[in-house]
């Protein structure tokens, strides 16, 4: 589907997988808003890479998790283009903490991170889909995650927000067809300074080759990895709405998880 000349907001879209969603789009002729809570220099670096492909941008700092911010995303990016065609859903949180450690998250810990992860995807849908409506089309994909279906990843409470978020995806697009699709993709390990951080260098490293020789295609996915399936389902597959892509190489297929072994 040719997508030139359209318009999309990717939340989270600094650095990582919103970055490289941002700059495919771009790629692909259309007009993108850069979303950033903190990282002012990334979203910058991020919105030129986008103008070099040919495309106008606007670059929008506001938390997701405040309501009021994202209606004025929104209300900006149709001030500047007058349409909204597609909402990739990206930006999210955690915070790293054994799933053994019951005491490592606080009551806190929880509301932040699905303040975030769920209620900042909700929000954000909020504000767009009236909009989406009106067009008569429009796209929306969550960026969910393997941990809300496993139940694994960097914390408790990060596995059950995205688990939280897949439910979600699945009552969003039952009500807000036919003009408005919504999906989700779930990946796995994801290459990249985000894990690398939170896990510290080692661990990242051992388990990024534990997860590759574990799973059937010997992979763990890369911030292009994921784009490209988000954009696929944003741009394409005009008959699909309420699915979750598991994007993790075909590691979820092993009947043994690998925190047990």
């Amino acid at each position: 589907m040719d997508i030139s000349g359209k318009t999309a907001i990717v939340t989270g879209s600094a650095r990582g997988v919103g970055a490289a969603t941002a700059k495919l789009l771009a790629e692909k002729g259309c007009n993108v808003v850069i979303n950033y809570s903190k990282s002012d220099e990334q979203a910058r670096e991020s919105e030129e890479i986008c103008r070099r492909c040919g495309v106008e941008t606007l670059l929008c700092r506001a938390d997701v998790a405040d309501d009021t911010d994202c209606r004025r995303m929104v209300d900006e990016t149709l001030g500047k283009w007058g349409r909204l065609d597609i909402l990739i859903n990206n930006a999210g949180t955690t915070k790293f903490c054994a799933h053994s450690d019951l005491d490592g998250l606080s009551k806190d810990d929880f509301l932040r991170i699905y303040g975030v992860n769920v209620v900042g995807t909700y929000q954000m849908v909020r504000a767009a889909a009236p909009h989406m409506k009106r067009k008569g089309k429009g796209s929306v994909v969550n960026v969910a995650s393997v941990a809300g279906i496993t139940g694994i990843g960097s914390s408790i409470a990060y596995a059950a927000s995205k688990g939280a978020l897949i439910t979600m995806t699945l009552s969003l697009a039952r009500i807000l067809g036919p003009e408005i699709r919504v999906n989700a993709v779930c990946p796995g390990f994801i290459q990249g300074s985000w894990l690398r951080e939170g896990m510290g260098v080692e661990i990242y490293e051992k388990l990024k080759l534990d997860l590759e020789a574990a799973a059937p295609l010997h992979m763990t996915a890369t911030p292009q990895t994921v784009a490209e399936s988000i954009v696929h389902f944003a741009a394409g597959m005009p008959l699909v709405t309420g699915e979750t892509l598991i994007l993790d190489g075909g590691f979820h297929l092993n009947t043994t998880p690998m925190a047990r072994r």
